[in-house]
């Protein structure tokens, strides 16, 4: 659908008032994005001097308060906080009667489904649980990324529309996750997004080292097309010296790992070890050239392997 057919937001009447518990940087870009689909925001909470500018950047007039008037002022109230402040966050606002019947309350853990908000459901709230597969920076650009963004959905059977109206509101895609298999999504998720920053972290170091100038430049096609590939093949996309049974590059790898960047010679040997594995299981790593290579991996010397 063409965007010249989408009505104004400026012409849509509010439906629901916002409210944002926890201005980090989940809260206020779904709150902009909420109020781009014709919704209000009108109260966050926020502590630190970072989640008040944070707050200032993002809901210029929105005002801050404590999170009880937040509760007190909106029809529908976000919990942007983190996953271990969560379950407190709710037990206490239930317990001093700040839950009022009928209120949508939505958290954005990725850890949790619906039933961590069962205290306020008890006091009549609407629990949602909606977890945007997103990295966020605390900028406006996140609203942008929001567009086409998954999010992972889980609430009562009877709420299931309105949780997936929410999401399509904010520009996104809903993706159904039943209570039990959140834990198992959200390190699934973790696993392949925080991991990754760590490993391009390390990457870029590496570089820098070996005295590339530009190692962002570098990296950015390469990366970018191992990503494309394996998103499109799976395991048929690995390449390298361990998908190949290099090794004595591997080797080589690890020594100079070990004399420049010793920190790093656990996670390359984890993943190398994954990588081997997989490799070997899809038929890409030949059994003959294994045997050398995961000797190298178990901290054997070539020669000591055979």
């Amino acid at each position: 659908m063409s965007t010249d057919q989408q009505p104004d937001p400026k012409d849509r009447p509010a439906r629901l008032t916002v409210g944002v518990v926890g201005a980090g940087r989940v809260g206020p870009a779904l709150a902009v994005s909420l109020q781009l689909a014709g919704h209000r925001p009108v109260a966050v909470s926020a502590v630190s001097e970072a989640s008040r500018r944070r707050a200032a950047l993002m809901l210029p007039d929105v005002p801050v308060a404590p999170p009880a008037e937040v509760l007190q002022r909106a029809d529908l109230v976000l919990l942007t906080v983190p996953d271990d402040t969560l379950p407190a966050l709710v037990a206490g606002l239930a317990e001093t009667g700040a839950v009022r019947p009928g209120q949508l309350l939505v958290h954005t853990s990725g850890r949790y489904g619906a039933k961590v908000l069962d205290p306020a459901l008890r006091a009549g709230a609407l629990p949602l649980a909606l977890h945007p597969a997103m990295t966020f920076t605390g900028t406006p650009v996140d609203v942008q990324r929001l567009a086409g963004c998954s999010f992972g959905v889980t609430a009562p059977e009877e709420l299931r529309l309105a949780a997936e109206a929410l999401v399509i509101e904010m520009g996104g895609e809903p993706e159904w996750i039943a209570e039990e298999n959140r834990p198992l999504y959200h390190a699934a998720l973790a696993l392949g997004s925080n991991h990754l920053v760590t490993l391009v972290a390390q990457s870029m170091e590496l570089l820098r080292t070996a005295g590339v100038e530009a190692p962002d430049r570098m990296l950015g096609p390469l990366l970018g097309a191992a990503l494309d590939n394996a998103l499109r093949s799976g395991d048929a996309a690995l390449t390298g010296p361990v998908a190949r049974g290099d090794a004595g590059t591997v080797a080589a790898h690890v020594a100079e790992l070990r004399r420049h960047s010793p920190q790093t010679v656990a996670g390359y040997l984890a993943m190398a070890r994954a990588t081997a594995d997989r490799a070997l299981a899809h038929g890409l790593l030949k059994p003959e050239l294994a045997e050398d290579l995961l000797g190298v991996l178990a901290g054997r010397t070539e020669g000591d392997a055979r």
